[in-house]
Order: structure tokens, then C-alpha cells, then sequence
């Protein structure tokens, strides 16, 4: 993932349409009662804008872990640090007195919570004047082919990205890899959390101990016996997603070889090409700083193949033994980035001990949705918005839809789970400063009609108790932070993280 501009420069918010409402506007009647949903940073950084903007707003943020940070803490790589520095401006927005943190509580019904510990969202509407959903993508996307839920060694990404970085639904995850037997390893998707995956596998176990990997995972990976992975992907290399930092680490990563790409996917004029994919072309062509003759592991690219089934082993029909792809030909033209792949009618079978699918994530809808009156995309798997407001789209695809009083989303359950950290700051602002135009110009309705004064938290917390919820606030956040960073002092590293809710609130008592 790339690199996070905390406080990015002038000349990068210039050409991007955000409000010019100073710091001190505000409405001059009462506060605005903000619930964010989701502790991830497309909640944080809209929280931030809003309070920077609104010095009478007063956010509650509702997480369903113990733990904040979301995608920072449990999908950015472990041996990707400097992307965490985010968490830096996060604890400042904690830090306000207008801020509240509610962790521990979920909305609605999600694992691993029965409803009964679960806060229903229509319990907490009447309290805000303003719901912003940041929940981002709790599941991942399925390739619905033959034996994808059938075969043991074949994983989501998502699952194995969770499993490495702590996330509690995947601790058990270690039981079903195959890592002590399997040699051969395709990942299918040429994303940057593709190669996430294969650099994890590949990566000398002796390197990742000193980053806040999990200790499940290092003991894990220490009875690795992977030998090749390949990433596979139903285009060529000026069309896949992975940007030129992940593919420089892969290559130039000690002992580990890579064959090269096929010429004839690279122009020979590649100075002609947009920047991005000149670097990516340039970065190909000079190819691993180990030969493969040298190479203990090897790695590779490979491209215009689309998965058709997952095959069994010839040893265990339960078991995954390759995956079957069709050959693909790109359109006209092929150099272009929007070019698209075509079948061809041919196959070719790769072998393969584990498989893992990285073709995105998706968000789902939040229990509750229907009776809030809240849309959502199952396709799609997004809330539909206009620049950050949530809008009912109209029967008639030619008139506008109509906007949901007080409901906004950003982050990924708004646009989608597309790029990297920056972008979803970038695009948490676009919807702070609408919640914000909105309440000061006065000019859109909110959740609760009238003059009447929200009380957020105060008014919810008694019902949060009463269903045997046990919600934990920033200061308790603070605590479990430095447990798992006095655990991870005792093993050289940043911190060792809990891996269950249980182990995380066991701190608390």
C-alpha cells in the first residue's frame, strides 16, 4: 500500500472541490449530534474534518471490536509500518472533548455477536441528527466457480490478510492452511493485496518477527515449505492494479527469483506510456536482483488468465491439486490500461497445494437498513450516495434520487473497495464537508425534525447496559495498546497483538 500524506500539502488539496467554510462556522441554535459507524480511518478522518469545521459538533464513533483503526490495524501488511503513522492524527481526534469512542458495541447483528449483544440501529437513530456509515467491507468477493467451497486449500485473501494481522474472526484460521505441506501457490488477482499475500508467504520468517505480525502466524509460516507462488491475472501488466512499490519489494526481496514477463505484453516504446505504468514497465524489465539459477523461492507474473474451477488432487479428492484457467486475449489496444480481456476457448491447468482468491472486497448492509429506510447495492455491495449523502436512486434512471435526511457514508461501503489509505481521507472529507455545508447552510433536512437538542451516547448507553453489552472507551483502548505493546517489547518487536476479543477485554478486569 502506499505511503499515507497525514497532512497533506496545499498543492494536493487545490484541485479537489472541498468546502470553504472557515473553522468557527457554525449554526447558532445547538449542537450537531454526529454517530459514525465504523472505527476505521474513513470514520476518523471525516471526524476530523467535521470537528476542525464545526466547533459545536459532537461525534460518538460506535466500533464493534474493542480495538479502533480498522483497515490499518488489520489489513495493512505487517512489514508496511510506515502506513500506520495515520494513527498518529486518529488519537488526536480521540483526544477531543467532543469526541466520544464506543467500542466493543456493535450495530445491528454481525459475527461474532448474537442479537442480543448487538445495539439494533434503529435504537440509536433518535439520538444523533446525523448517521455517517464508514463500516467498510466485511466479506469478499466470490469467483462462483467449481470446487470454491468445496476443496480445502482454497482461502480468500481477506481471510489469510486477517489471520496474519490479528483480527479475531480468523483466529482459528491456522488449522485450515495448508502451510506445512503445500509447495505451489496461485493467487488469483494482480491487486496490491495479491501481492500482499505472496510477499508474506515468501518473505524469510526471521524478517517478519521483528514486525507486529501475530505470533500464530510466525509459527505458522516457520513450518512453510512454499516453494513458487504465482499470481495470476485475466489481463496484462499495464492493466493490473498493484502499484510499482509492491512489485519493487517483490524483486528485490534476497534469495527470491523471478522469470521475467512475456515481451510481447510490454510496448517497445515504453517512454510513450502514462508514469505509473512506465514505472511499472520499467521496474519488469530490470526483473529480480537474484537469477533464478541462485534462487531458493521464486515467484511469478502471470497474465491473460481467467479461473474456471479449482481441481482436485489426484492423491485426496478433498483437496485442492490446481486451478484451471482459460487463456484470454486483450482488445485493441493492448497497451491501454481500460483494455479489456476476451476468451479464448483455451485452457491450461496450474498446479496448485493452496489457492487464494483476491479479486475485492464487499460491504454488506447493516441490519436495520430497510426499516431506517436506508438503500443499499447488493451488487454492487455500496451505500448509494451522492458525494457522500446517501440517496434512494429513482425507478426512472433519468431523475434524481432522493436523499436520505441525515444519513452520509464514506470509505469503502461508499465508493467501493478501491485504493489506498490516501484516497479514503481524501474521500472522507468530500463527505465531512457536506455534513457539514448541510447543517450550517440549513438547507437539507436531518434524522429528527425540530429544535430539539440531541444526547447521543448519554441518551443510548443505558440501553447498551441493559442488553449486557460491555462498550469500551479510549482510555480502556489506551490500556489494551500498551498490554500489547509490553507483550511485543518481550519478543524485540512493536507490540504483539490479541487475537480475541476475550484476550483484549481480559486487560480490562
Amino acid at each position: 500500500m502506499n505511503r499515507l500524506f497525514l497532512r497533506p500539502p496545499r498543492a494536493l488539496l487545490r484541485p479537489r472541490c472541498y468546502s470553504t467554510i472557515s473553522q468557527q462556522s457554525q449554526r447558532t441554535d445547538r449542537p450537531l449530534r454526529l454517530a459514525v459507524i465504523g472505527a476505521g480511518p474513513a470514520g476518523f478522518y471525516a471526524s476530523y474534518r467535521v470537528l476542525s469545521k464545526l466547533s459545536n459538533a459532537y461525534i460518538d464513533m460506535y466500533e464493534s471490536l474493542p480495538v479502533p483503526y480498522g483497515l490499518v490495524r488489520f489489513g495493512v501488511a505487517p512489514d508496511h509500518p510506515e502506513v500506520k503513522n495515520c494513527q498518529n492524527k486518529f488519537n488526536e481526534v480521540a483526544e477531543s472533548p467532543r469526541f466520544t469512542y464506543i467500542g466493543n458495541t456493535p450495530i445491528g447483528t454481525s459475527w461474532p455477536h448474537p442479537p442480543h449483544r448487538s445495539l439494533p440501529l434503529l435504537s440509536i437513530t433518535p439520538h444523533y441528527d446525523a448517521i455517517l456509515l464508514s463500516y467498510g467491507a466485511s466479506k469478499d468477493r466470490k469467483l462462483g466457480i467449481e470446487g470454491e467451497d468445496t476443496l480445502s486449500g482454497v482461502y480468500s485473501a481477506r481471510a489469510f490478510v486477517g489471520w496474519y494481522n490479528g483480527l479475531p474472526e480468523y483466529a482459528g484460521f491456522t488449522s485450515k492452511l495448508l502451510l506445512d505441506s503445500a509447495e505451489e501457490v496461485v493467487v488469483i488477482g494482480q491487486g496490491n493485496v495479491a501481492l500482499d499475500v505472496a510477499r508474506i508467504l515468501l518473505t524469510p520468517v526471521d524478517v517478519l518477527r521483528k514486525t507486529d505480525i501475530t505470533a500464530q502466524a510466525i509459527d505458522a509460516l516457520s513450518q512453510s515449505r512454499v516453494k513458487r507462488v504465482r499470481v495470476v491475472g485475466r489481463r496484462g501488466p499495464l492493466q493490473a492494479a498493484f502499484t510499482v512499490k509492491e512489485l519493487r519489494e517483490l524483486l528485490s526481496m534476497p534469495g527470491l527469483g523471478f522469470p521475467g514477463v512475456d515481451p510481447s505484453l510490454i510496448p517497445a516504446d515504453a517512454g510513450k506510456l502514462p508514469r505509473q505504468q512506465k514505472r511499472i514497465v520499467q521496474v519488469l524489465q530490470k526483473g529480480s536482483n537474484t537469477p533464478l539459477s541462485e534462487a531458493q523461492r521464486q515467484w511469478e507474473l502471470n497474465f491473460l488468465r481467467s479461473p474456471t474451477a479449482f481441481l482436485t488432487s489426484t492423491s485426496d479428492p478433498t483437496t485442492l491439486g490446481a486451478v484451471r484457467f482459460e487463456k484470454t486475449l486483450l482488445e485493441e489496444p493492448i497497451f491501454s490500461a481500460t483494455s479489456r480481456a476476451v476468451p479464448t476457448g483455451e485452457f491450461e491447468d496450474l498446479q496448485a497445494d493452496m489457492a487464494f482468491r483476491s479479486i475485492g472486497y464487499l460491504s454488506e448492509p447493516i441490519p436495520g437498513f430497510e426499516e431506517a429506510g436506508i438503500p443499499f447495492n447488493n451488487k454492487r455491495g455500496l451505500v448509494p450516495n451522492e458525494d457522500g449523502r446517501v440517496v434512494k436512486p429513482s425507478s426512472n434512471a433519468e431523475e434524481p434520487g432522493e436523499v436520505v435526511p441525515g444519513v452520509y457514508t464514506s470509505g469503502w461501503v461508499k465508493r467501493g473497495p478501491t485504493g489506498v489509505i490516501a484516497s479514503t481521507m481524501y474521500d472522507a472529507f468530500e463527505t465531512a464537508d457536506a455534513i457539514v455545508n448541510d447543517w450550517v447552510t440549513g438547507e437539507r433536512e436531518f434524522m429528527n425534525a425540530g429544535d430539539k437538542e440531541r444526547r447521543g451516547w448519554e441518551a443510548v448507553q443505558g440501553e447498551v447496559r441493559a442488553r449486557g453489552m460491555r462498550p469500551v472507551n479510549w482510555a480502556e483502548w489506551q490500556r489494551i495498546d500498551a498490554a500489547e505493546k509490553e507483550r511485543g517489547a518481550r519478543s524485540g518487536k512493536e507490540r504483539e497483538k490479541f487475537v480475541s476479543e476475550e484476550e483484549m477485554l481480559a486487560v480490562l478486569e
